[in-house]
C-alpha cells in the first residue's frame, strides 16, 4: 500500500466509512474490521489512491487519434477538430463523455480536470456519480463578440450548477490567446472572481500562439484576418498577456505552459496559478518541452494530464508520467498528491488520510513502474467501486 504522503507498507489496509470517506490506514493487522464491513483482499496488487487527470477532453472521445494526422499543422489541426465537433450531436457527446469518464476508471484516475463546451461531460460525471471539475469553454477571437459569448457562458454555467455536487465541481475556461478577445479575457475572469468560480486556460501552448500573442504575426493572425478581426501585438509572453489582464490568479489552472521563460515562471509562481503539463500531447504536435523541474523548483503546483484522444489516442497517465521523466514513487506522486494541490483539491483527495474521501486504486503488482500496463484491478471514488476487473 502508498499513502503517499507516508511509508508505503508491505501488507497495508484501509478502513472506509458508510460516507465514503477514508477511517483508517495501516498494517493490516492494526486496521479494525467491523462486522459489517465488505472484505476485499489483493495479495498481488498495490492499493494507492485514485489519480488525478488535471487536463482532458472526454467530449471528444469518440474522434480517436486520427485528427491529429490529417492536420499536422496546429491552428489548422485546431479548426479541423472544431469542424468534427460540429458535426457530432448531442448525444454523441455525452456517449463519448461516458466511454471517457469510464476510460478513465479502468486506469484508475479518479478524479478529473475537464475542459469543453458542450456540457456533456458534467452530465455523464453527474450520472456516474464521479469526481472532477468541469470547466465549461467560452469563445469569441473579436472583441464584438464579448457580450454575446459571456451570456451563452453565464447561461451555461447556471445549467451546469444545477448538476454540481460536494465532489463534481464547475468552472470556466476562456480558451486560448487566439481564440478568446482581450475583453472576454477580462469579462470571464471577473465572471469567475464574482462567482467563486476556478480557471482554466490553455496558454503558452505553441510557437505560433507565441508569436500571435508577442508580434501580432503568424498563422493565427493570417486567420484573424481573413475574418476582419483585428490584430494587436502585445509586446509580451503568453503569461505575461494573462498576467496583464487578470486572467492569473490563484488556483488559475494553466494548461501546457511550454514556451514559457524564467519570467514566465516567476509570474505564475507569484500569482498562486499551477499547471497542467501534457507532455505526450505537446511532443505530438510538436510544440516543445514544458520546463517541468523549473515549475517545481520554483514551487508552482503541476500536475499530469492526458489532454485529448485526439492528440495521443489515450488516456494513459502513467505514460504522461513516464514521459515527463518520472517513474516509481515520483510517478505516483505527480499523479495523486500533486495533481490534487494543483486543482487546489489536496485536502479532500490525492493521499490515503484519515478523513480523506475515499478515492482507491488497486493496480496488478508494480504497475506503476510499468507504463505501458496502467490498467487498474479496482477503483473507487468516495468509497463507491466504479471499475472492477476481479476481487477475492
Amino acid at each position: 500500500m502508498h499513502p503517499v504522503t507516508a511509508p508505503s507498507i508491505e501488507d497495508g489496509a484501509v478502513l472506509v466509512d458508510g460516507s465514503g470517506r477514508i477511517s483508517a490506514v495501516g498494517p493490516n493487522s492494526l486496521v479494525p474490521t467491523p462486522r459489517a464491513a465488505r472484505l476485499m483482499h489483493f495479495p498481488d496488487a498495490e492499493l494507492t489512491p485514485g489519480l488525478v487527470n488535471c487536463h482532458t477532453h472526454l467530449e471528444l472521445t469518440h474522434l480517436g487519434g486520427g485528427a491529429k494526422h490529417e492536420e499536422p499543422e496546429f491552428h489548422r489541426w485546431i479548426w479541423h477538430v472544431r469542424t468534427l465537433k460540429d458535426a457530432t450531436s448531442a448525444a454523441g457527446f455525452y456517449e463519448a463523455a461516458l466511454a471517457g469518464v469510464r476510460d478513465c476508471w479502468a486506469r484508475g484516475v479518479t478524479c478529473i480536470a475537464e475542459t469543453g463546451s458542450t456540457g456533456a461531460v458534467m452530465r455523464a460525471l453527474h450520472d456516474l456519480g464521479g469526481r472532477g471539475i468541469v470547466y465549461h469553454e467560452t469563445f469569441g477571437p473579436d472583441p464584438a463578440q464579448c457580450a454575446a459569448s459571456m451570456e451563452d457562458l453565464e447561461t451555461a454555467v447556471l445549467q451546469l450548477r444545477r448538476l454540481a455536487t460536494p465532489q463534481l465541481i464547475v468552472g470556466v475556461s476562456p480558451h486560448a490567446p487566439y481564440s478568446v478577445s482581450a475583453p472576454l479575457y477580462q469579462a470571464t475572469a471577473a465572471f469567475a472572481r464574482r462567482e467563486r468560480l476556478p480557471i482554466a486556460v490553455h496558454i503558452a501552448e505553441s510557437p505560433a500562439e507565441t508569436e500571435f500573442v508577442r508580434d501580432g504575426a503568424g498563422p493565427f493572425a493570417t486567420l484573424f484576418g481573413a475574418r476582419s478581426i483585428p490584430v494587436e501585438a502585445q509586446h509580451c509572453s503568453p503569461v505575461a498577456y494573462l498576467e496583464r489582464l487578470g486572467v492569473l490568479g490563484r488556483g488559475t489552472l494553466c494548461i501546457h505552459c511550454v514556451q514559457v521563460s524564467e519570467a514566465d515562471v516567476e509570474l505564475l509562481r507569484a500569482a498562486g496559478a499551477a499547471v497542467a503539463h501534457c507532455p505526450l500531447s505537446n511532443a505530438a504536435h510538436g510544440h516543445g518541452r514544458s520546463p517541468f523541474g523549473l515549475f517545481r523548483m520554483a514551487g508552482v503546483p503541476v500536475g499530469l494530464g492526458t489532454d485529448s484522444v485526439v492528440s495521443t489516442g489515450e488516456v494513459n497517465l502513467w505514460a504522461e508520467a513516464n514521459a515527463a521523466g518520472l517513474s516509481g514513487d515520483g510517478a505516483l506522486s505527480a499523479l495523486t498528491i500533486e495533481g490534487a494541490r494543483a486543482l487546489g483539491r489536496e485536502m479532500e483527495i490525492g493521499s490515503l488520510e484519515v478523513g480523506k474521501a475515499a478515492d482507491l486504486a488497486v493496480f496488478p503488482f508494480a504497475a506503476f513502474r510499468r507504463p505501458s500496463s496502467p490498467f487498474a484491478a479496482l477503483t473507487i471514488v468516495s468509497g463507491r467501486i466504479v471499475h472492477q476487473i476481479s476481487a477475492t
